[in-house]
């Protein structure tokens, strides 16, 4: 682990970029390969239990989630997304350019209005962590923790999360292709499923 300079990190939305009224999201499902001692394998025989992914903890709930927010004027959607891993776990990596799906987001509030306005459209990528730092900019409201992909599907807070874990598990070699979500299993959620478009799922987070 390293201790950097002190970052702060990034708040309002003076630079926010906008799709028409959606608010452009970025976000990525951090990972790690553990490797045995002398065997250095590569991802596609990667199993399971040696894959962990980063989830990020916030105060007063039990569930976690993967670091996403704001994407701004001043950046690609990858250094977005690479700035919000920075800011929300503290770590830094090797993005994969090639994207695990796009959602768009709407609140409970504004889940039967038929306008985008208040609605978010995310792009989640996978990060293989290559560091990890001792103290982040949102390190008093975010904590962190690696977990193995079973458990990230049971802590995952919103459905779309799993789908994008899904995602990277199927990039990695190690589940075969699922053709339709998981079914939601949080009822008691905030935030519930639309129906998926066909060229991108849309979610409520």
């Amino acid at each position: 682990m390293s201790s950097p300079d002190k970052v702060i990190a990034r708040t309002g939305r003076l630079r926010q970029r906008y799709d028409n009224e959606y608010r452009l999201v970025a976000g990525c499902v951090p990972y790690r390969v553990k490797k045995e001692e002398g065997n250095r394998c590569s991802l596609g025989e990667d199993d399971p239990e040696q894959v962990e992914v980063l989830m990020v903890s916030t105060p007063n709930r039990a569930d976690m989630v993967f670091p996403k927010g704001g994407w701004e004027d001043d950046e690609d959607v990858y250094q977005a997304a690479s700035r919000e891993a920075m800011e929300e776990a503290g770590v830094k990596g090797i993005i994969n350019r090639v994207t695990l799906g796009h959602w768009v987001f709407k609140s409970k509030s504004s889940q039967n209005s038929s306008s985008p306005r208040g609605a978010c459209k995310g792009y989640i990528f996978a990060m293989e962590v290559t560091e990890e730092l001792e103290s982040w900019p949102e390190q008093a409201t975010h904590g962190r923790r690696w977990v193995s992909p079973g458990e990230a599907y049971q802590l995952c807070r919103y459905e779309w999360m799993r789908e994008a874990l899904t995602a990277l598990l199927e990039r990695l070699s190690m589940i075969e292709p699922v053709g339709s979500a998981q079914e939601l299993t949080d009822q008691s959620s905030m935030y519930m499923m639309l129906q998926a478009t066909s060229d991108s799922a849309v979610a409520l987070c």
